[in-house]
């Protein structure tokens, strides 16, 4: 599915499935960025003069495609470095609103940039972190494991997305509407459901999300959406005279412009492709994966969900996961290994320190990659 418009794969004869560690980006986002990059409006925002005024329209349109994309109010929508660097932003200014006796709730599915961040900011203020425990087997994560930890003490509650590690697409709707009705508020990390589902925050009642670029075909940048009136509320670190105004006052420094005109084109692609037809599409080759994977006697396949991305975790019997993965890169075949930053989950399954290998699919990959993961392992 739309194989060809991704330059990087045709370099090396490599079968790429290591996209949730990073994807290749799209041929539009690697154009936009070359053409802003030699169009001379290489400036800052806010000027009187043309290229100033090229750089505000990106800006611009930029806040609406991601608005789009991820289906909110373009007003809240924050560029930034990193989802890591955003979600620290964001959670040191939710800090300073919280209170001995305040709690926070994380997930022991999550990355460790949605949870870390929030022990931070929960410290410094004497706020408790109290966490949702996915089921063991199925590592599904249902609504009643976040009501089982809310209550009274309850402000916020942050929650994938997706897992990165094993794919788990928690039931994000009823998990907002419960965490609204004990009085508190949700933030999403959607930087592994992006590739994969489509994230409409209005619809499903999200306060705050954050997702990256190059994880969905575009350039390392990532972006915080949250509800306009939230970021009014909060109060983030900033220089004295950068703008005082939402979303800007959010954006610490100068953006790269070329990554946001490459981001727009990403999420343009996107939103062309459609998440129907990649979901259908990237379904057939996790099927294919997990049946394979489960014909290797020797292999230990975590987590069952009933939805999750095309996203798989697992370790050989008898084999260390960084020698399972140098084996299959030896095929050049590539797979991340470790825990990839999903620390909570790989404490909660007893994988740390070696972790697990992990074989991830987006819509660019097609069946001779899964055939070459395959044949790898059943080689070992």
């Amino acid at each position: 599915m739309n194989r060809e418009r991704f330059p990087g794969l045709a370099q090396d004869g490599w079968a790429r499935l290591d996209a949730p560690g990073g994807s290749q980006p799209v041929d539009a986002a690697i154009e936009a960025m070359g053409v802003f990059m030699q169009s001379g409006a290489m400036a800052n925002e806010g000027g009187k003069f043309k290229a100033s005024d090229q750089v505000d329209t990106l800006m611009h349109e930029a806040r609406a495609a991601i608005g789009q994309l991820l289906g909110g109010d373009p007003r809240g929508v924050v560029f930034g470095q990193s989802m890591t660097t955003l979600t620290l932003a964001f959670s040191a200014a939710v800090g300073r609103t919280l209170a001995e006796g305040d709690e926070i709730v994380c997930t022991r599915l999550d990355h460790d940039a949605n949870v870390a961040p929030w022990l931070i900011a929960a410290a410094r203020a004497g706020a408790t972190v109290r966490f949702a425990e996915p089921e063991r087997d199925s590592l599904e994560l249902p609504v009643s494991a976040i009501e089982a930890v809310v209550n009274e003490n309850t402000r916020w509650v942050a929650v994938t997305g997706a897992s990165n590690a094993v794919g788990t697409v928690p039931d994000l709707e009823a998990i907002a509407a419960a965490v609204h009705a004990a009085g508190a508020r949700v933030y999403v990390d959607a930087v592994h459901a992006v590739p994969h589902r489509r994230i409409d925050a209005a619809a499903l009642g999200l306060d705050a999300v954050g997702c990256s670029a190059y994880k969905w075909f575009g350039p390392h940048l990532s972006m915080l959406w949250a509800r306009p009136e939230l970021l009014e509320e909060l109060r983030p670190d900033k220089l004295r005279p950068s703008p005082d105004v939402v979303p800007l006052r959010w954006e610490t420094g100068t953006p790269s412009f070329e990554g946001v005109a490459g981001a727009v084109a990403a999420a343009r692609y996107v939103l062309e492709a459609g998440y129907d037809a990649i979901r259908e599409y990237e379904s057939g080759l996790m099927a294919r994966m997990v049946d394979g994977l489960g014909s290797i006697p020797s292999v230990t396949l975590y987590g069952a969900a009933r939805d999750r991305t095309p996203t798989a975790m697992f370790n050989i019997e008898g084999r260390r996961p960084d020698e399972v993965a140098e084996a299959l890169a030896a095929d050049k075949v590539a797979v991340w290994h470790g825990n990839y930053y999903a620390y909570e989950l790989e404490r909660f399954l007893g994988l740390e320190p070696g972790g697990a290998v992990r074989a991830g699919l987006v819509h660019y990959n097609d069946e001779e990659d899964v055939d070459r993961l395959l044949t790898g392992l059943e080689q070992l």
